[in-house]
This record gives structure tokens, sequence and C-alpha cells, in this order.
């Protein structure tokens, strides 16, 4: 599996590369991770309310405390299917990973009180707006390592 099918994947359901690529411990671990955080947090009904735009009751449904694992969680099983389907080539390669997992957590810790234009945003789209800066940061303190490196 290369590279992107594997990442592909891993935004579907956690875990599945790693079944797929034969890593079947760690792969169930991540499914069965990815399932007890999603029911504990009630993410699936965060995102039904965030798709019909009842912000209101997504924030309110929110088990903060479990949906916080969830980014790191995410991002990590994503990392790790990157990593075996030969990814990590280049040092540093998880960064950008981790500069997402830690800006979606922001993002999240942020979710119940910041507006845009006076709205909420919430707890699904506002930490998923983060991933992009956080590939930002993470990608250009990647490239100052390695370009440090090499002096």
């Amino acid at each position: 599996m290369n590279t992107t099918e594997s990442l592909l994947w891993s935004i579907a359901l956690p875990g599945f590369p790693q079944i797929l690529n034969g890593r079947y411990v760690k792969g169930f671990i991540f499914v069965f991770l990815e399932i007890l955080i999603n029911v504990q947090a009630n993410f699936n009904e965060i995102i039904i309310f965030s798709f019909l735009g009842d912000i209101e009751q997504a924030i309110t449904n929110t088990n903060y405390l479990w949906l916080m694992f969830y980014p790191c969680l995410y991002f990590f099983a994503m990392y790790d299917a990157y990593r075996d389907a030969g990814g990590n080539k280049q040092r540093y390669s998880s960064i950008p990973f981790v500069f997402c997992a830690y800006f979606v957590t922001f993002g999240l810790i942020l979710s119940p009180k910041f507006t845009i234009f006076g709205h909420l945003i919430g707890p699904m789209w506002l930490p998923m707006s983060f991933v992009i800066p956080g590939l930002i940061v993470g990608t250009i303190i990647k490239k100052v390592l390695i370009k440090k490196e090499a002096y």
C-alpha cells in the first residue's frame, strides 16, 4: 500500500491501514481506541449536529475530557500508517503530524467559545480548520530542522 492510500484509509478509520498491511494487533488496538473515544466523547452525535448546523447542541453533547484524546490518537495512527507505507524516508517526517495534533487539540479547547462574526464554529468544524495551520507550521519546522542539520 502506498503512502497516499494509507493516509486515506487512516482518515476513514484509524487502524484500517495497519490491518491491511498485516499489522493486526496494532490495527485492532487503533480501531478499538477510535471506537472507545468516539463513543465516550459522543463524537458521532457531534458530527451529526455539526452537519445539521446545530452547533449549540454539538457543544452540549461533547464530552471534552474524552474528545481531547482524539487528535493525538488520530494523527499518531495516521503517521504510523504513513510510516508503515514507507513515508518516513525523510528525517523529521513525523513533525507535521505532531503539529496537526497540537493545533487540532488547541482548536478543540477553543471550540465552545470561539466565534467568527458572532457564530460558534463548534467542536467539529473549528478543530478541523486548525489542521491546515498545523500542517504549515509542522512543515516549516521540519524544513528548518533539516536545513539546520545540513550546516
